[in-house]
């Protein structure tokens, strides 16, 4: 019996750690792209004609909602081919009234049933629709954010280029100010260069990352919005996908983001994360799969790749645990990698892995003493995933909204200037 037991371990192990070994060469390989050299266009060679509509989307942001307002305003684009509107969502505070103070065109949404984000865009994309004003395209941005002054000007380059959604830069505006900030922003860079960057070069549809993107105001009429779940970026890539259309990237249009403080905001976000993401597993992995394999459909793949993450984090966990278990008890029945590969190439594997985050930051022109600080603690932060995304899965159907606290008052002069 105990035998049979010991077998039913080794192979159930040996399972899942194929799994993660063939989804990890399937990432790293597509990560690879990244680094190959791309013509870019200049934005000289687009003249500016786009019009957008500008949108932040804000509840109860008094704090930091002045900082994104004057960085709209401050873009290297005509000002007669931009508005900037503020969504002032379930606001108890001063933001409509700062936000006014400031030039943005306020709109006061009051819903206690219909919370979050998702549906306080969609109310405003509805408004935009009947305004006699037509635009050409919307662009999404949080109210915590900064938004680089060449922004309109990418986003017009690959609208004129052909591309209905553009996905901009995601950097940090607090890198340093905690080490979950820093963590937050090593896992930011990693993502832009080694993930969206990588598959805007091979065709394949980039993803949404919330705010600091651009969406062709004709598809948003033609699909609807229809994004409400606790992450409706991410269900918003998937419905894009599933319409034969992808999100494309736009490497130099950069959004600086406010990161958690502490680890119970942190903790708090990416478990809304993740039951956003077990939401969208549920209703689009199956789809995605299908009109993969149904039209050899290597974006719909890659999507459904994606999807399944998660579950790949919670196996690396159990992996993780077992090997603990194997340096102190040697002769415990898990299956182990070892006996694929030799001991020289293990190493390897094991090297690569620490060597090459760093080597994306430095390529990133993010280099900093801290970061390499940074990156001694990131383990620790990716191993906090495991039971984040656990408890995701298990409260994915808690619709509940939980808003994070932004209070990092920094201009984009000040960033800029850095």
């Amino acid at each position: 019996m105990l035998s049979q037991i010991n077998s039913l371990i080794f192979h159930t192990t040996q399972l899942i750690q194929v799994i993660i070994f063939t989804a990890g060469c399937y990432f790293f390989g597509i990560s690879i792209f990244g680094w190959l050299y791309r013509k870019t266009y200049k934005n000289k060679d687009f003249f500016p004609n786009k019009k957008f509509a500008l949108i932040v989307a804000a509840h109860n942001e008094e704090k930091v909602i002045t900082h994104i307002i004057d960085s709209l305003f401050k873009q290297n684009y005509p000002k007669n081919l931009f508005d900037v509107f503020v969504i002032a969502d379930n606001c108890t505070d001063k933001t409509a009234e700062i936000a006014e103070k400031h030039g943005a065109i306020v709109y006061r949404r009051f819903n206690s049933t219909l919370r979050g984000k998702g549906h306080a865009l969609e109310w405003m994309f509805e408004r935009i629709f009947e305004m006699d004003k037509k635009y050409d395209a919307i662009c999404v941005f949080d109210a915590d954010n900064l938004v680089s002054s060449n922004f309109l000007l990418e986003m017009n380059k690959q609208l004129c280029r052909g591309h209905k959604v553009i996905q901009g830069y995601i950097d940090s505006k607090n890198p340093y100010d905690s080490w979950i900030t820093c963590s937050y922003s090593i896992a930011f860079w990693l993502s832009n260069r080694i993930f969206q960057l990588p598959r805007y070069y091979l065709g394949l549809s980039c993803g949404l990352c919330g705010t600091g993107f651009c969406i062709d105001i004709d598809v948003l009429k033609k699909i609807g919005w229809g994004a409400t779940c606790l992450t409706e970026d991410l269900e918003f890539t998937m419905k894009l996908v599933l319409k034969d259309m992808k999100v494309a990237w736009a490497h130099n249009a950069v959004v600086y983001d406010e990161k958690p403080l502490t680890l119970k905001q942190s903790w708090n976000q990416r478990k809304r994360w993740m039951q956003g993401h077990a939401d969208c597993t549920s209703r689009f992995l199956g789809p995605l799969f299908k009109k993969a394999f149904r039209n050899g459909d290597l974006i719909s793949f890659d999507c459904a790749i994606y999807m399944f993450q998660p579950i790949r984090l919670i196996f690396i966990g159990l992996i993780t645990i077992m090997m603990w278990i194997q340096i102190v008890f040697p002769e415990s029945p898990f299956y182990t990698l070892k006996y694929l590969f030799p001991a020289e190439v293990w190493s390897i594997f094991v090297i690569l892995q620490f060597l090459y985050g760093p080597i994306v930051i430095l390529a990133e022109k993010k280099f900093n003493p801290k970061v390499l600080l940074g990156f001694l603690i990131y383990p620790f932060y990716c191993l906090t995933w495991i039971p984040i995304t656990i408890q995701g899965f298990l409260t994915k159907n808690n619709k509940d909204w939980c808003h994070t606290l932004h209070t990092r008052e920094i201009s984009i002069s000040d960033l800029e200037k850095a």
